[in-house]
């Protein structure tokens, strides 16, 4: 099984006294069912796990009361259990399949008998297209202040180094590297950037990853994305509603549109005349259904930056670089892990940095006023603004916006970063970087 950083929260979660219910929201694919199930068998005496996609019939203990007495009976006859009161963890599993079960929550959680983990993929969609077999309504009662929530994404970085078995302790000489701003050892950088090229290729879902350890065969690879791709085109479907034309329009041009010199994302590269408020809800689903991450403009240097923010302008990134590469790149593979990065202006490497900023939950901004003087990628950091371009060519030193900003912004800006294939360097004022280093900024 793949080593998860969530595994971590999870035990943390479970060793308070008196715990909520945990919601673990994610995407389709990024390991959650797995990674709970794997959790709940080696911490609890007792582990059931009610998926409400697989055994729907489990829909109809919550049809009536929802008392915890009369569900766990309800469930038992269905042959769901043991439920033993103080060593059991309930596992709902596609819990957004099933409303009621969500209004339960709050009358089972007050009860205490049991600890209840959460699960689904599309949880802040409330709706389903006509050609669902069996519509959900919406919840009746949403359990405010009796769930607490967890997101889990594809692996990250880290975790795909582990899957590819590379020491703690190497991790740990990355780690320091980057906290002293010292060279790495320079055949720990190679070898660390040749697990950065595939991971590119590959990306972090575990099927892929899995197939990646299992097999090295990368049609095999391939052949596990494209069926991934085809899974959430048919969610889009099965899930958007009126909507799902203009989803699968949005979702389709987000490869093509990060190809693009500045990235933004317009909406008049999927339909002449276009509109905002005709996509604005149909994009938000993607973001919702963690298919998609926003980064969104700031026009100055200014904490807190929603205060400076144009939310009319934004990029998509998709929540894996690997199907980024499936779905424009296919048959660019090879080359790609031999060191063509820059491949579509940089595209791939980009994403990869905003999915390893998301999934730290860094909120996305990225610099651009006026069309001049764009830059990547604008954090909030403890010690203030951090400025972070990334460039994937061999012309790292070129960076006349990040110049421009350290001229002319310097009192506003307490770190500016290059991420790059090469390895680490102080030159002036700016920190370059290794692009895996990517992992460590906060």
């Amino acid at each position: 099984m793949l080593k998860r950083k969530i595994v971590n929260e999870l035990q943390e979660w479970s060793k308070l006294e008196r715990k909520k219910a945990l919601i673990v929201e994610g995407a389709r694919q990024v390991g959650k069912t797995t990674t709970i199930r794997e959790f709940g068998k080696k911490n609890y005496k007792h582990f059931v796990e009610i998926n409400f996609i697989k055994k729907p019939i489990a829909k109809q203990a919550f049809d009536g009361n929802l008392d915890t007495d009369t569900v766990v009976m309800n469930l038992t006859a269905m042959d769901f259990g043991p439920f033993v009161k103080g060593k059991t963890l309930v596992f709902f599993d596609e819990i957004q399949e099933c409303p009621n079960a969500r209004t339960a929550i709050k009358f089972l959680v007050e009860d205490e008998y049991f600890d209840y983990i959460e699960s689904g993929s599309l949880l802040g969609i409330n709706y389903k297209g006509s050609d669902s077999e069996e519509p959900v309504g919406e919840i009746a009662s949403i359990p405010v202040g009796y769930e607490s929530r967890l997101e889990m994404y594809p692996l990250d970085f880290e975790e795909f180094l582990w899957a590819c078995g590379i020491s703690g302790e190497i991790i740990d000489v990355l780690k320091k590297s980057y906290n002293n701003r010292t060279e790495v050892p320079p055949f720990i950088h190679d070898r660390i950037m040749e697990c950065f090229r595939k991971y590119l290729v590959i990306g972090g879902l575990p099927e892929v990853v899995n197939t990646f350890v299992t097999t090295r065969d990368f049609n095999a690879i391939t052949k596990v994305q494209r069926d991934l791709i085809a899974g959430y085109r048919k969610d889009i479907s099965k899930y958007a509603g009126s909507d799902k034309v203009l989803v699968k329009r949005i979702f389709d041009s987000i490869p093509s549109q990060l190809a693009k010199q500045d990235k933004r994302f317009l909406l008049s590269e999927i339909e002449d005349g276009a509109s905002r408020r005709r996509y604005a809800d149909p994009t938000q689903w993607l973001v919702d259904a963690g298919l998609a991450n926003y980064a969104i403009n700031v026009n100055a240097f200014s904490l807190p930056f929603a205060n400076v923010e144009n939310r009319k302008l934004f990029k998509l990134y998709m929540h894996d670089t690997g199907i980024v590469t499936c779905m424009s790149l296919d048959g660019k593979q090879f080359s790609i892990m031999n060191g063509e990065i820059d491949v579509n202006e940089g595209a791939l490497t980009e994403n990869f940095v905003a999915n390893e900023f998301a999934k730290k939950g860094l909120a996305l901004h990225y610099y651009d006023k006026k069309s001049k003087h764009e830059l990547d990628f604008v954090l909030s950091g403890d010690d203030g603004i951090i400025l972070v371009e990334v460039k994937s060519g061999k012309s790292y030193m070129k960076h006349a916006s990040l110049d421009y900003a350290l001229a002319n912004e310097k009192d506003n800006i307490s770190r500016a970063i290059v991420l790059c294939a090469s390895n680490v360097e102080i030159v002036d004022d700016i920190v370059y970087l290794p692009l895996y280093m990517a992992m460590f900024i906060c």
